[in-house]
């Protein structure tokens, strides 16, 4: 069949739609007649007028060009269409000078390809094909252009030697693909064009002067390409340039040498990326060079053979756009044709994900162009035909409207106007007239676009959410995500939606592997979805990127948290509100190795065979420092793992606190003996016996994640003994061991911590002896002690001896102690000075402190002591248990339970003091529940009358005695 007969486009216009805005039509009108009036060409524009009214009522970017540069439009009316973008492509390749006198030609000639396309889109002359191949084939032949001015400049600078006419291009080695749409011919009215430049060292090295640095060269012709197309100058610009498109963006420079590329691609190129190569062409420089490059990438690109995870993958990725069954939230105005539900990307991405899965085997799928992808995914059955006819169709009109979207201002939009009046714009330019209709109409298609888009991947495993799309593929964010990301409650979506998709991008160990990156495309939507549930997703998100960028490998990690979903949550509640043990993780990720053991969940009061563990483990090292480290690792994993059972309510606060003591216990009982040989290696073996005697919470099992260790040790040894290297004394001998030990507990090795000691609480305190004798114990005790280091003792217990039997008899001199009568000592009295002394000189550090507020911990603490103190003269038994002490006190029982609980769970969360005032509402409410309220204002009035109670009970526990203040207690825990 014969080439129609070429006509003038002004002959074969039609009207695109009603006159949206007749006086901005009539404005123009009267401009351009005037101009036609004058050069002779008023029965074109009468003849053209009733299709560019329209265009003029509507577009203010069009009416904008036609009057600006009235003779231009009169060569477009007058010239058939195909020979008039002949004549702009022609103009375009015969430039060829520097950058400043190929500036202002550029850009005219982009005004008149933009006119033209936008007459011939609007006035039904060129079908969507015609329209996209037009826009790609300027851009093809200005990329081309501006690498000639830019190779020119460089040559005039003496940078570049090689010939302007030389056959591998402008310069030498030096070439750029097109991607995206440019790519695939298939660029929209205002769109940018996304380039890929490359260099292969080799043959640019050649072509330019001796010491030139070839990476600096290509970045300023990269730079300059760019900036020549992109800046806006009063001719407007050409085409935004986007470089992005490349190996790593965020730390590769903006032109790649190909050798880093090909094994970038290789190694860590992701399925997205062999997506985006679907479409890559060559549109500029070394035609030979690129060739090469296309043909290395076409194994990463079509794998003939993929495993179910690299499938699983390919799947996501269309996966994390969210599906409506119903067309429910899905409105014409604002609706983003391109990115959101229904749109443009759903057809894209769904030819794209199944030409990477079945390309590899079929070259007929691997087809550049999404209409044609469809058509052969038909044909071969990979597709229903009716499914793919429907989506060309909607494809077809999706594109059709984006394009009068911008053709309204030239604005890289894809979203329908919300206002009323410009979408109606919008609707004239596409024929309609009604907008309600128009609206209707759109609708319908988006929802038919989405529920198709479904329908082709029903029964896999979501990787949306229900807050929205989840999308972290390409170079940009996505604008459906952050929208999402905002619905979830993330303040800083941006900086969120980066981070994800650098992890995508395997920036970090965790996700450096492809096994790696395609767990974490599944785990991505949960851990977003589980840090909105949080209620405090920014700090929970910030906290969980420290960790998991500190992973030194994530698979495992991330398989144990998509299979054990509970636990992962647990974790992430942890980031949310706990900061002490977000930062254990932070710093140590190998914390959560703990969480790889079945006993992670295993209630508190099991026996699990920790200290045999603990035991085992560090007898297998080699020295004192590899002990430390070995019993630090355990301690870490083990803190975690109570932490965890505390925050979430697994564990109540007796449990809990016998479970962080064990801990201590077994750490010290691993330790002391380690501290003992390493002692005797550095003085001799010594003919001696001691002891390590827990205090204050510790000695009482009701320790909590922030407890230190009150210590003291106790020895006996012949009075004349020495130890058989250095002959130390047994004071100097036990004084080197309690140093060795309190070093073994307290320093910081490359694994951690441990605790902070205090041996303060030891007979003459911080003054006497590290280390004291059972003589002399018993000694201080009978004459010397007051009431408040008596107090202290009612928490005193052996965690461990070198020597069983000498266990036993310090056990023995501590009870003695407490049991001995001190006849005209006012023990209540001492407490109650003590306490009123306390009330003056160590003032509570606001509502929140739990021990020093009257009515708080100190006060039920107090009296636990006291009746043990009361119980020991008097014969009875003895307990450790405060709570056990304080049986015939309901009140201040009931006190310190609620506050105790409370203080586990701040301890767990908090280092240091904190205000739950400014802390997140699902924090708040486990304090709540923790202490039996329904809310957090309920939980604040409850504590305030329950201390009023506490305290009136403290008063009738502990009479008050005679006046005088005693000396003030050098600790009291």
């Amino acid at each position: 069949m014969p080439d129609p007969k070429p006509q003038p486009l002004f002959e074969i216009l039609s009207p695109a739609g009603p006159v949206a805005n007749s006086a901005a039509a009539e404005r123009l009108q009267e401009t351009l007649t005037q101009a036609a009036d004058a050069d002779g060409w008023r029965a074109t524009l009468d003849a053209a007028w009733p299709a560019l009214a329209p265009v003029a009522g509507a577009s203010p970017y069009l009416a904008g060009l036609m009057r600006r540069r009235p003779a231009n439009l009169r060569r477009i009316l007058e010239t058939d269409p195909a020979a008039g973008l002949a004549r702009i492509l022609a103009e375009t390749d015969a430039l060829d000078d520097e950058p400043d006198a190929v500036r202002a030609p550029l850009r005219v000639l982009k005004a008149d390809l933009h006119l033209l396309t936008a007459l011939a889109d609007l006035g039904g002359v060129w079908d969507l094909d015609q329209v996209t191949g037009a826009l790609s084939t300027f851009a093809d032949a200005v990329c081309r252009a501006a690498l000639r001015a830019v190779a020119a400049e460089q040559r005039a600078r003496g940078r570049l030697v090689s010939p302007p006419d030389d056959p591998r291009g402008p310069i030498p080695g030096l070439f750029g693909l097109a991607m995206g749409k440019h790519g695939a011919d298939e660029l929209n009215y205002s769109s940018d064009i996304d380039i890929s430049l490359f260099f292969e060292p080799r043959l640019m090295g050649l072509a330019l002067r001796e010491g030139e640095e070839m990476q600096d060269f290509a970045n300023r012709v990269g730079k300059g390409i760019a900036g020549l197309l992109s800046e806006r100058t009063a001719d407007g610009y050409v085409f935004r340039v986007d470089l992005r498109l490349r190996p790593d963006p965020s730390s590769t420079p903006p032109v790649v040498a190909a050798p880093m590329a090909l094994a970038y691609y290789e190694s860590v190129g992701q399925n997205w990326e062999r997506a985006a190569f679907i479409k890559a062409r060559p549109v500029l420089g070394d035609p030979r060079a690129a060739a090469r490059f296309v043909k290395a990438l076409r194994p990463f690109i079509w794998r003939r053979s993929l495993d179910y995870a690299a499938v699983l993958d390919i799947q996501a990725i269309k996966r994390q756009i969210h599906v409506h069954k119903t067309g429910e939230g899905l409105q014409a105005a604002g609706a983003n044709l391109k990115l959101g539900r229904g749109g443009i990307r759903e057809i894209e991405f769904y030819a794209q994900t199944q030409q990477l899965i079945l390309g590899g085997r079929d070259p007929a799928l691997r087809r550049q162009r999404t209409l044609e992808a469809l058509t052969a995914l038909s044909e071969a059955d990979h597709v229903p035909a009716s499914v793919a006819q429907a989506l060309s169709a909607a494809y077809v009109e999706l594109r059709g409207l984006e394009h009068r979207v911008q053709m309204l201002d030239d604005e890289q939009t894809h979203r329908l106007p919300e206002d009323p009046e410009r979408r109606a714009a919008v609707a004239a330019l596409a024929g309609w007239s009604d907008l309600a209709a128009f609206d209707a109409h759109v609708e319908a298609l988006l929802v038919q676009v989405n529920t198709r888009y479904g329908e082709l991947f029903e029964g896999g495993e979501e990787l949306d959410s229900a807050y929205g799309s989840l999308v972290f593929t390409g170079v940009e964010n996505d604008p459906e995500t952050l929208e999402t990301l905002r619905r979830m409650g993330f303040s800083e979506a941006a900086s969120v939606a980066d981070t994800i998709r650098s992890w995508h991008h395997g920036r970090i160990p965790a996700t450096r592997t492809a096994r790696g990156r395609e767990l974490f495309t599944r785990l991505a939507p949960r851990l977003l979805e589980a840090l909105a549930r949080s209620g405090a997703p920014d700090d929970a998100f910030r906290r969980f990127a420290v960790f998991f960028s500190g992973l030194a490998a994530g698979v495992q990690v991330q398989a144990l948290f998509l299979n054990q979903p509970r636990l992962f949550e647990m974790v992430l509640g942890v980031m949310a509100f706990a900061p002490r043990l977000a930062r254990t993780l932070g710093r140590q990720p190998a914390a959560l190795d703990g969480v790889l053991d079945a006993r992670f969940l295993t209630d508190l009061s099991d026996d699990t065979g920790l200290t045999e563990q603990i035991l085992r483990e560090a007898a297998e090292t080699e020295d004192f420092e590899g002990a430390m480290n070995a019993v630090r690792r355990l301690h870490r994993e083990q803190m975690f793992r109570i932490g965890i059972h505390a925050l979430t309510g697994r564990a109540g606060p007796e449990t809990a606190g016998r479970a962080y003591a064990a801990l201590a216990d077994a750490c010290m009982r691993t330790l002391s003996p380690a501290a003992l040989t390493e002692a005797e290696r550095l003085g001799g073996a010594f003919p001696g016996a001691v002891a390590v005697v827990a205090l204050g919470k510790a000695g009482s099992r009701e320790m909590t994640a922030g407890s230190d260790l009150d210590l003291m040790t106790v020895y006996d040894a012949p009075a004349e003994a020495a130890s058989e290297i250095k002959g130390w004394s047994a004071d100097v001998f036990y004084a080197r061991f309690t140093q060795r030990l309190i070093a073994a507990l307290s320093a910081h090795t490359a694994e951690g911590g441990l605790y902070e000691v205090d041996m303060r609480l030891r007979p003459t305190g911080s003054k006497g002896p590290v280390s004291v004798r059972l003589s002399r114990f018993d000694d201080y005790y009978a004459h010397e002690a007051e009431t408040w280091e008596f107090m202290v003792l009612t928490r005193a217990r052996v965690v461990w001896a070198s020597d069983p039997a000498f266990g036993l008899r310090v056990s023995a001199a501590i009870e003695a102690a407490l049991r001995r009568p001190r006849p005209g000592v006012d023990v209540a009295g001492d407490i109650r000075r003590m306490r009123a002394l306390m009330d003056r000189e160590r003032r509570p550090h606001g509502f929140w402190d739990l021990k020093l507020s009257p009515g708080g911990q100190v006060d039920a603490e107090f009296a636990a002591q006291f009746r043990q103190l009361q119980a020991a003269v008097a014969g009875q038994p003895l307990t450790l248990s405060t709570l056990e002490a304080l049986h015939d006190d309901p009140v201040l029982a009931e006190a310190w339970r609620v506050q105790q609980r409370l203080a586990h769970l701040l301890a767990a969360a908090f280092e240091g003091r904190v205000d739950p005032e400014a802390e997140p509402g699902v924090f708040q409410l486990r304090l709540a529940e923790a202490a039996g309220a329904p809310d957090f204002e309920t939980l604040k009035t409850e504590l305030t009358e329950l201390r009023a109670r506490a305290r009136k009970a403290f008063e009738r526990a502990v009479p008050a005695g005679r006046d005088g203040d005693p000396e003030p207690p050098r600790s009291i825990s």
